[in-house]
């Protein structure tokens, strides 16, 4: 798999970017904010999905890990195919989308081109039981007492990587009453993340 492509960008397309890297071209689909970030003739780094299908490859290309890590979550959403989760993660930044979705608020869902109100709302769904299955939080009713490192695992979930989630839980526990729930936490460190 390619984690990530550097090199000079060649050439840049409405839904592409062409980086040469070792010799080789190549083509990632990217982002609006991604593509409006790189300019022809100088150096970039993109994190990189590589999606292989039988009739097909295709690499998918993000400025940080925490829009790739959201991206590969978004995919596993059934109904959720590469191009509508780059929709998603293009339509704003990874931490306003994850807790519209901590919320249940389909609607910055059902904004982006491609989601409809009945996959905004698996979207909603499904991730809030991805994150409960992996231990890191129980999004169904309030957990007291939760600790720093509860938090921080919650953020590593989403994609966030452990100095990003490390920081924002210290900011978000030390932000609210003692006795606060897990979900309160989760949703005030990803509001420290959402200001950075």
């Amino acid at each position: 798999m390619i984690a990530f492509v550097e090199g000079r960008v060649v050439t840049l397309a409405p839904d592409s970017a062409v980086i040469q890297a070792g010799g080789v071209g190549y083509r990632v689909f990217c982002g609006p904010a991604t593509l409006s970030a790189l300019r022809e003739g100088t150096d970039a780094r993109l994190y990189t999905h590589h999606l292989v299908r039988e009739d097909m490859q295709a690499l998918y290309g993000f400025r940080t890990t925490d829009e790739l890590g959201f991206f590969e979550l978004l995919t596993t959403v059934t109904g959720v195919g590469p191009k509508v989760a780059l929709a998603i993660v293009s339509s704003r930044p990874v931490a306003d989308i994850q807790l519209a979705i901590m919320q249940g608020d389909e609607g910055v869902l059902t904004a982006v081109s491609g989601v409809g109100k009945r996959l905004g709302a698996r979207i909603v769904l499904e991730l809030k039981e991805r994150v409960s299955a992996a231990g890191a939080v129980a999004l169904g009713g309030p957990l007291h007492g939760s600790s720093e490192s509860e938090v921080s695992a919650a953020l590593q979930a989403l994609g966030y990587t452990a100095s990003e989630a490390r920081e924002a839980s210290r900011g978000a526990v030390a932000a609210l009453p003692v006795g606060a729930s897990l979900e309160e936490r989760v949703k005030a460190a990803l509001r420290v993340l959402r200001r950075d």
